[in-house]
């Protein structure tokens, strides 16, 4: 079997969820790539980090976790700029409260996060957290049209893009011909569902799977 990648979208926290869609990974044929936002909203942001980290040392080579904006986020709020009251509003303030009493495993995991890219690509792919939109300035953390950030349409940028980020209607994903651009974050953190896209290193898709979220992950309103 030619190798491939399995990449999965907004995981938030999602512990068990994140643990069952891995569960249809397969290190030995597939490169594993994760749009960002581990963290935030779902009841287990320190479980996810963990395995993640697990997962990389597992398995060399073989995986790559994004930078989303809940980690960028995040970061701004334990860095020396931070508190970040922001961030409490939208998903954070579940986070600081599952790092309490848990100082090393933070500091650890910030380091950890502090590594994690912008983009994954190649000739065919272009993976990121939000996207590539029409700014001159898509790498920029603080640009809210760059790749951490941006809502609405994004750009052809002549490769296939695969994002997460903005949660899909219907909580399955979505494709967008124009823009040549596949959805991947289907609100696991909202009850819906979390997903795995198939795809070759040429771009093509070759299936998706998607786990609906356990309520063990979720609080409930």
């Amino acid at each position: 079997m030619n190798p491939s990648l399995f990449v999965i979208g907004d995981v938030h926290g999602c512990y068990h969820t994140f643990r069952e869609l891995l569960g249809h990974w397969r290190p030995a044929q597939e490169l594993l790539v994760q749009t960002g936002d581990l963290v935030d909203r779902g009841r287990f942001a320190p479980e996810c980090v963990q395995l993640a980290i697990e997962l990389e040392a597992r398995h060399p080579g073989r995986t790559v976790f994004l930078l989303g904006n809940h980690e960028y986020e995040m970061l701004k709020h334990f860095g020396p700029d931070g508190p970040n009251p922001p961030w409490l509003g939208w998903g954070g303030r579940a986070t600081v409260q599952q790092y309490q009493g848990r100082r090393e495993l933070l500091h650890q995991h910030l380091a950890w996060l502090q590594q994690r890219p912008f983009t994954w690509e190649n000739d065919h792919l272009l993976i990121s957290h939000a996207g590539f939109a029409d700014t001159p300035t898509p790498l920029d953390p603080e640009d809210m049209d760059g790749v951490l950030w941006r809502r609405g349409p994004l750009r052809n940028m002549g490769r296939r893009q695969v994002v997460g980020h903005t949660p899909t209607p219907a909580g399955v994903p979505t494709f967008d011909a124009a823009a040549n651009v596949f959805n991947i974050d289907t609100g696991a953190c909202f009850g819906h569902n979390l997903s795995g896209l198939r795809v070759s290193f040429s771009g093509e898709v070759l299936g998706e799977v998607l786990i609906p979220t356990s309520l063990l992950d979720i609080v409930l309103a």
